[in-house]
């Protein structure tokens, strides 16, 4: 699935404020290692379903254990070793014996206590790796699943290793000990550590999917294989909101173009974000904000949501803003499905020069049947222009005013919004009294 930068930015998927961040809203990782990878997911939505429904069986698989997943293997765990690894270390004997023990404990005391400790952490992540492959390794399990515990199984068989596994947790390590453990896991297990750790990551970023969905209550999309694009979702809502409004949406082939009209915060722009980051998640494999979801297989997003000037290149919002229309006409006509969210178009103009540009969009874009899109706008007026077109849909968000207080329910209406309370909001905030007082 193909969604560039200015997207994921429009959607929210990454952002530097993580209270506005999809990917820290769902980032249940417990470890550095972990994090990498779940964002290796997030960076890398599939284009194809076989891939989607894997990754929805593995979190299923993994969700069912959630309560058992092994303790013992935390953040810190894995930095020790990595530290371990890392560390200028004397070099560790490698007699089995007590007398190499006492000589190494004498003459590299320093040494001797952090490889001590460092065996000490290391018999926990082997113990919860297998107490991991144990409980998850079942029949039929997902292919990409039982690949990778069978890898970890085959870095696990080692004597030295199923001995620790099978120590009793707390039990102190003798001097023979740390340098028998130290010089096996130094020097002859150093490319299979890392590879293990890379391997819980793996699994962690899975975890932390199936965490997700159970404490956020998601709930998996169905995709289907369709040559026509379609969406259809029941109680959809967005994921960052405390308290949010679920909405229904339909869009298919026969109405593949919604004409989204209501007064500012009324939740036109919410809603818009709802659908492109829902849509986003279900080409990750990872459950939506929804009570059911339906949809296609998408090319690609592209959404014209937060457009921004460039002082340093000289460039306008207005310019920008056409750069941008221009540049997903160009990538949409090429007869794949693609989700196109915008979201108050031509916001840079004055506003008989927006209403014509954005008619002469719009007119242009109903005529793509192949993709789906949303377009919200102010600009009400248009919408009387539009109507003869059959693949648009008109919704709209009412605002209602009650004593001069706005009053928004967020609930999408069949129709064209014609709200104006630009100047209510000036009044209601004393603006007004403070210009008269001037």
């Amino acid at each position: 699935m193909n969604i560039d930068k200015i997207s994921l930015q429009d959607l929210a998927i990454f952002h530097s404020d993580e209270e506005q961040s999809i990917f820290h809203r769902l980032n249940f990782t417990r470890t550095v290692n972990g994090k990498e990878w779940l964002l290796k997911f997030f960076r890398e939505p599939f284009d194809k379903p076989g891939p989607i429904l894997e990754t929805q069986q593995i979190i299923s698989q993994i969700h069912q254990h959630l309560d058992n997943w092994p303790g013992s293997i935390s953040n810190g765990t894995l930095m020790v070793i990595a530290r371990f690894y890392d560390a200028q270390i004397d070099h560790i004997p490698a007699a089995h014996a007590p007398l190499a023990g006492l000589r190494y404990r004498l003459i590299n005391g320093p040494d001797f206590s952090m490889v001590r400790y460092s065996i000490g952490h290391f018999t926990d992540f082997v113990r919860g790796f297998r107490q991991l492959s144990g409980l998850l390794s079942q029949p039929g399990i997902p292919k990409t699943l039982q690949n990778l515990l069978n890898r970890a199984n085959d870095l696990l068989n080692h004597k030295p290793l199923e001995d620790l596994a099978a120590r009793p947790p707390g039990k102190q390590f003798s001097m023979t000990e740390v340098v028998y453990y130290g010089h096996f896991l130094l020097y002859r297990f150093k490319s299979h550590a890392f590879e293990l750790m890379q391997l819980y990551g793996k699994l962690d970023a899975w975890y932390s999917m199936a965490m997700a969905m159970r404490s956020l209550k998601l709930s998996f999309p169905v995709i289907r294989e369709d040559e026509n694009p379609f969406i259809k979702a029941e109680k959809l809502y967005h994921l960052l909101l405390p308290q949010p409004i679920a909405y229904d949406l339909l869009l298919d082939p026969t109405h593949n173009f919604l004409f989204l009209t209501g007064a500012n915060m009324a939740g036109k722009s919410t809603f818009i974000k709802a659908v492109g980051s829902a849509t986003y998640l279900a080409h990750l494999g990872m459950g939506v904000p929804a009570e059911n979801m339906e949809l296609t297989l998408f090319e690609g997003i592209l959404s014209n949501i937060n457009v921004t000037d460039n002082i340093i290149k000289g460039e306008s919002y207005f310019f920008n803003e056409v750069q941008r229309i221009r540049n997903t006409i160009i990538k949409i006509n090429d007869n794949h499905k693609w989700l196109v969210l915008i979201d108050e178009l031509f916001k840079g103009t004055n506003i008989k020069d927006a209403m014509r540009c954005s008619l002469a969009v719009i007119e242009g874009l109903v005529k793509i049947r192949h993709s789906l899109f949303i377009l919200s706008t102010h600009l009400y007026e248009i919408g009387e222009d539009l109507k003869d077109h059959p693949n648009i849909i008109f919704r709209y968000f009412e605002t209602r005013v009650e004593d001069e207080q706005l009053a928004f329910n967020y609930q999408l209406k069949t129709g064209i919004s014609n709200d104006r309370i630009g100047y209510l909001i000036l009044k209601r905030e004393k603006v007004l009294d403070l210009l008269n007082n001037l």
